[in-house]
This record gives structure tokens, C-alpha cells and sequence, in this order.
């Protein structure tokens, strides 16, 4: 054996052992969420917990959420089709965690707008115009303004009602829970108390489709 096809030998077994490494880890991790959402299941819903979608239905997802997160934005129409694309039969739960650096007085606005009716309409248009107020992963708190006018939101009563105590306790609780599920970063989905294998789309998806296979 030459040392080139030697060196060539050794180099397939060095990947072959990372890919199995790399797999091995991931099945642990996989394992590992497993075992925190089967000990934490009343750690996934609070009473206060924004809620959405038909409250009878037999699939339910729980999004670990912060309005400053990128993914969180992109993710937002994905999970709104598919919850479009099952009519009556998704419901959806929003939890808060501020992770970003910036991003808690972003939530206490978003808690806020619900008591005037105006929580999807304000998580909408933060979403949607996160990068005219997220720079380097901070949020910029005085620049969320104007992306909520025109929302028929009172914003002398938001700028109020922001700092209620209530909002600090929920905002606690649900970081609190986070990190008993151990959700380390946003966006992070339970579907019927299951968590993702692994982050990404088609992983939310399938498990939302094996969850209404098994509500028939």
C-alpha cells in the first residue's frame, strides 16, 4: 500500500468517524429534549399564554418565541400556513423569551397590546419590520414606534400598561419554563408536548403531520 492511498484510507475513516460522531451527538441531543418535555409537560402552558386557533383542537403547538429573533420572523408566515392549511384543527401558544440583548421591553409592548385587542396585529408589524429596529442582534427599543402606528393602538396607554407587574411575572415565568424544557434559543416548537428531532422547517412540519394523522 503506497502512502497515497494510505493517507486516502486514513482521511475516509477520519470522516466516516465524524459523520457517526456528528450523528451519535445529535440522537443524544434529540433524546435529551425528549426527556425534558416529558418531565416539564406542565412547564409548556400558563393561563396567561396568548393563545390562537380553535381551542378544541387536537394538535397544539407551542412556540418558545422573542420579536427580535430573525428566525422567529421567518418562521412567522410558515407557521401561519400551516395552520391555514389545517382550518380548526391547529391551535397556537406564544411564549416570551427575550434572549436578545434589548428584547425585553419589545415583549412587555407585545403583552401589552392584548389588552387592547391587538396582539397579532402588533407581533405582525414588529415582525415584519425587524430590521429597521434590530442592529447586530440588539433591539432598539425607540425605534419600534413607528412601525406600530396605523395599528389603531392607543400608545400613550401601551407606553402604561408595558410596565405592569403582571407582564414582569409572565415574562419571568416563561423564562423560567424555557429553561426547565431546555430551549436555549428562538424559535423553539413543541407540538403536542413533542419537540423538534432537530431545528428546521420540514422537522416542525413532519411533526405537526404525524400529530394530526394521530387526532383522527
Amino acid at each position: 500500500m503506497n502512502r497515497k492511498t494510505l493517507f486516502i484510507g486514513s482521511a475516509v475513516l477520519l470522516l466516516a468517524a465524524f459523520v457517526i460522531g456528528a450523528i451519535y451527538y445529535q440522537v443524544q441531543l434529540s433524546k435529551k429534549a425528549e426527556e425534558l418535555a416529558a418531565a416539564n409537560q406542565t412547564r409548556l402552558l400558563r393561563v396567561y399564554s396568548p393563545t390562537f386557533g380553535n381551542p378544541q383542537a387536537k394538535v397544539h403547538i407551542v412556540e418558545f418565541l422573542d420579536p427580535a429573533c430573525g428566525t422567529c420572523a421567518q418562521f412567522y408566515p410558515e407557521v401561519k400556513r400551516i395552520m391555514a392549511d389545517n382550518p380548526d384543527r391547529i391551535r397556537l401558544t406564544i411564549r416570551h423569551v427575550p434572549f436578545h440583548n434589548g428584547s425585553e421591553p419589545v415583549v412587555r409592548v407585545l403583552e401589552a397590546s392584548r389588552a387592547q385587542d391587538k396582539y397579532l396585529e402588533t407581533l405582525r408589524a414588529l415582525l415584519g419590520s425587524q430590521s429597521s429596529w434590530v442592529v447586530n442582534h440588539t433591539a432598539q427599543f425607540d425605534r419600534i414606534w413607528g412601525p406600530l402606528q396605523g395599528l389603531g393602538l392607543d400608545l400613550d396607554k401601551l407606553r402604561v400598561d408595558m410596565n405592569a407587574p403582571e407582564i414582569g411575572q409572565h415574562i419571568e415565568q416563561d423564562l423560567a419554563d424555557a429553561s426547565a424544557l431546555g430551549v436555549q434559543a428562538t424559535p423553539e416548537f413543541f407540538v403536542n408536548g413533542r419537540p423538534l428531532p432537530s431545528f428546521g422547517l420540514r422537522q416542525l412540519q413532519d411533526l405537526v403531520k404525524d400529530a394530526l394523522q394521530a387526532s383522527y
